[in-house]
């Protein structure tokens, strides 16, 4: 028989199994199935699926039935086999094992009423159940208690309560939180954490970095446990991803990730996610992920004014048992505008030196610590300052460097960009050409050297550049 003789076998089984199933059943798990090919000689039936939560949902529903109708038209000892596309990029495709003569016995012997089956949350290759215990690493300091109410957090705060009171509620799901580092990104999430904990106990809730996500996942690439490492966060009810920008320019572990995102909230879990900025500027980051980021709620975390800043110190002071004049309090919020961060770094470093100096806490020791922490202040030069920079100075659009125009202005902005990006950055060659334009590391190579050589040449072009790199250096000293 040819594969197209085949195809007819298997849409006759979907026929049989459309009159064996409700509607609803049929059109949400069967009719995404298709047919991709038949081995008589082995009798393997592959079947394209469009994700591992359709073909776990067939396998732990509807075995015994699938492979009883399939008996009846491709024989006794068929296997079936689901095939998933994982990068369609790649073309990569991966393909499990779906039902045979074993999986269909035991389905009868182990099945639960549908009704309890369809609320569980199937792995992606592996049945078996999630341990009960799980460490949440969420950070002990950081709760609503002492994450001090103000109008720039008066929102985020709302929804943080409304999602641990009610996790199962998908309306700010996913939660997206982006902001400048310092403003209590990671303290809010934190706290979101901890209220699931104490409210909802049976909620397996975990906090990590993207960082940390990432370096797992290579870890389970080397050791070729990929497997168990999506099972594992698919088991996840809530999952915390601090610092989301950390996946730019790393497309094997977005194109992980949104297989993790898409089970976890096809299956109702929280998604809770923080950014150094909105999605729409994360260059180097897959667009289907960011189409998802922006599904639930997306919310700007602003700076704290005046009287939060106040607000957050008298609550540290308090909580610390220290004793510091009001009039210091008052200096200290007017001064030290950029972050949470360095509001409890300045306290910290006041009482350092009135324990070394024996001395009492006064304005002039405030107005000296705050000079000399913003003198010796080492901001990191990043890709983003640096091609914003190049952009102004070259005369060009932000977005014309990320497209793929080659007018000449366009282009030495860009290559400009990567020469600096690869002298002031610890980015890989990989990374910058990702994230400017999602070009290879060729490219930039190619890029640095054109740059380098064209300095020693051109003493007009080597002006342009090194008026660009001042700029970069001064603003980093701001």
């Amino acid at each position: 028989m040819k594969q197209k003789e085949y195809k007819e076998l298997w849409e006759r089984c979907r026929a049989i199994i459309r009159n064996n199933v409700s509607a609803e059943h049929y059109d949400k798990w069967f009719a995404p199935l298709s047919f991709h090919s038949f081995n008589a000689e082995v009798h393997e039936l592959k079947i394209n699926t469009p994700s591992s939560f359709v073909s776990d949902f067939i396998v732990q529903n509807f075995a015994n039935l699938t492979y009883r109708v399939l008996q009846a038209n491709f024989g006794n000892d068929v296997r079936l086999y689901f095939r998933q596309l994982t990068d369609s990029e790649n073309k990569i495709s991966q393909e499990v094992e779906g039902i045979t003569s074993t999986i269909a016995t035991q389905s009868v012997a182990n099945r639960a009423p549908l009704s309890q089956k369809a609320n569980q949350a199937p792995g992606m290759i592996k049945a078996q159940s999630p341990s009960p215990e799980l460490e949440s690493h969420l950070l002990p300091n950081y709760s609503f208690e002492n994450f001090i109410e103000g109008t720039s957090n008066l929102l985020l705060r709302s929804v943080g309560m409304s999602i641990a009171e009610n996790p199962k509620n998908m309306t700010f799901n996913p939660l997206f939180v982006f902001g400048h580092s310092g403003v209590g990104k990671t303290h809010l999430v934190n706290a979101i954490g901890h209220e699931i904990k104490h409210l909802h106990p049976e909620k397996r809730v975990l906090y990590l970095s993207a960082h940390l996500f990432h370096v797992q996942y290579v870890d389970a690439v080397r050791k070729n446990t990929t497997n168990d490492f999506i099972h594992f966060y698919q088991q996840i009810d809530v999952l915390i991803l601090d610092d989301i920008q950390e996946f730019v320019a790393l497309p094997r572990t977005q194109s992980t990730f949104f297989h993790i995102f898409n089970h976890l909230k096809q299956n109702g879990k929280q998604l809770i996610l923080t950014c150094d900025r909105p999605p729409t500027e994360l260059q180097g980051m897959e667009d289907r992920l960011i189409t998802r980021f922006k599904w639930g709620l997306l919310a700007e975390l602003e700076q704290p004014d005046v009287k939060l800043r106040h607000n957050i110190l008298v609550n540290k002071i308090h909580r610390n048992g220290l004793d510091i004049p009001v009039d210091v309090i008052d200096y200290i919020s007017e001064h030290v505008t950029e972050s949470v961060r360095d509001l409890e770094g300045i306290i910290n470093s006041l009482m350092a030196h009135s324990v070394v100096y024996n001395c009492d806490v006064n304005l002039d020791m405030a107005r000296r610590v705050i000079g000399h922490a913003t003198r010796v202040e080492n901001k990191p030069i990043t890709i983003d300052e640096i091609i914003d920079h190049s952009c102004a100075v070259c005369q060009v659009d932000k977005q014309d460097v990320f497209s793929s125009s080659r007018k000449a202005v366009v282009s030495q902005a860009r290559q400009i960009a990567m020469y600096l990006a690869q002298k002031h950055t610890d980015m890989s060659t990989s990374r910058i050409g990702a994230y400017i334009g999602r070009r290879n590391h060729t490219t930039v190579i190619h890029a640095v050297k054109t740059v380098t050589d064209r300095i020693s040449l051109d003493k007009k072009f080597a002006h342009i550049v090194e008026q660009i790199e001042n700029n970069v250096l001064q603003h980093k000293s701001l």
